[in-house]
C-alpha cells in the first residue's frame, strides 16, 4: 500500500544569455541535470529518455524515501521549448512538464513548469516514523 504526494512547480526567470544558448543548455538533458540540486545519477535509457535518481531523504542514518523517475524529452527549437513526459512503470513517480524559453532585448525569460507524483511506501514509511 502507498499514498501519493503531488508536485506543482512554476518558475519563471531572466538571464542574460540568448535564448539560442540557454535553449542549447536545457535541450541537452546531462548538461542541465548538472544544474539541478540533490541528483545522484543520471542514466540515459536511449531514445531520449532518461532515468533520474534524487539523493536520499533522509534524517541521521534513516533513509525517508529515494525519489526515481524517468522521463522522455522532446526539444524544438522552433519554439523554444523543451517538454518532457513521464515513462511509466520506471521508477516510484511520474513527473512531467515543460521548459519554455523567450528571447528578449538584454538577455532572455525563462518558464519552467512540472508537476509530478511521488509514490509513497506506506509500510515503510510508518516503520521510519515509529523509530522517531
Amino acid at each position: 500500500m502507498s499514498f501519493t504526494v503531488s508536485l506543482n512547480v512554476e518558475r519563471e526567470f531572466e538571464t542574460a544569455a540568448s535564448s539560442a544558448k540557454v535553449f542549447g543548455l536545457l535541450s541537452d538533458v546531462s548538461k542541465s541535470a548538472s544544474c539541478f540540486p540533490d541528483v545522484e545519477s543520471l542514466e540515459n535509457l536511449g531514445g531520449n529518455a532518461f532515468r533520474w535518481t534524487m539523493e536520499k531523504i533522509a534524517i541521521g542514518d534513516q533513509t525517508l524515501q529515494q525519489t526515481i523517475y524517468a522521463c522522455c524529452y522532446h526539444s524544438d527549437p522552433a519554439l523554444q521549448s523543451v517538454t518532457w513526459s513521464p515513462v511509466a512503470g520506471d521508477g516510484n513517480a511520474l513527473v512531467d512538464g515543460a521548459w519554455r524559453i523567450t528571447g528578449g532585448e538584454k538577455g532572455s525569460a525563462v518558464t519552467l513548469k512540472t508537476t509530478g507524483k511521488l509514490f509513497v511506501d506506506l509500510p515503510g514509511f510508518l516503520q521510519f516514523c515509529s523509530r522517531q
